[in-house]
């Protein structure tokens, strides 16, 4: 049976919800390391690394079902409204880009060895950055699941308090060592995990991205230290 936009919209809306789903999946998993990491719990961390089997799985399920999608629609000659083939797109970029927030998640967990080993004490500035990542990865959940442009837009301004929070962060970490208040290894130990936060609110970014572009027509990427609005060329 030939496939109709109805058909091709509701398998779409199917697809979206998964994804949505997925999205909570990675959110509790980067929370948990991050809680791993602030308690230096080996078996947790054990836990976290565990958790990314199923979204990996998720993730190559999604993958399938949309070009299977997109094959069936070729197939039938279906006559699809634009806003459902940048749906499909968005579905897929998106989906990449938690799977990757996800992989940052077991980097953080696998950290706990090293905070271990390196006698780390976390600062209470750098919870406060973790917290803030982990809104910033719920945000951008929610601006998915309900396509909400301004949420996207509260996200993309988002990022910059996260780079501050690392400069500020390491800053302090410096001072640290050159006191002999902090061993160059826990500082190290902590620039790599404030790192992990930062390359978490670049996905998360990517995303409000993609959901602004569905959600409001507008194309905006990150140049010069600002964001900027791309009008696709009219054909």
């Amino acid at each position: 049976m030939p496939m109709n936009s109805d058909g091709f919209a509701l398998r779409v809306k199917r697809l979206k919800a998964d994804l949505v789903d997925q999205s909570r999946r990675v959110q509790a998993m980067v929370e948990a390391a991050f809680d791993a990491a602030f308690a230096m719990d080996a078996a947790e961390s054990a836990r976290v690394i565990h958790m990314d089997v199923p979204i990996d799985r998720v993730d190559v399920e999604i993958e399938k079902a949309t070009v299977v999608l997109l094959t069936e629609a070729c197939a039938s000659g279906a006559q699809l409204p634009p806003e459902n083939v940048r749906m499909v797109l968005t579905i897929v970029k998106v989906n990449n880009e938690l799977e990757r927030i996800a992989d940052v998640g077991v980097s953080v967990a696998e950290e706990v060895v090293a905070l271990q080993r390196a006698n780390a004490v976390l600062p209470e500035t750098f919870r406060v950055m973790c917290n803030s990542v982990i809104g910033i990865l719920r945000d951008s959940g929610t601006a998915l699941d309900t396509l909400d442009g301004k949420l996207a837009k509260v996200v993309l301004a988002s990022e910059d308090a996260i780079e501050a929070f690392k400069k500020s962060i390491l800053r302090d970490a410096q001072t640290q060592v050159a006191q002999g208040k902090m061993t160059v290894d826990q500082a190290f130990s902590l620039q790599e995990l404030a790192t992990y936060c930062e390359i978490v609110a670049g996905h998360c970014t990517n995303i409000a991205e993609q959901v602004l572009y569905i959600a409001t027509g507008e194309i905006v990427r990150h140049t010069q230290g600002h964001w900027e609005r791309f009008d696709l060329p009219v054909a």
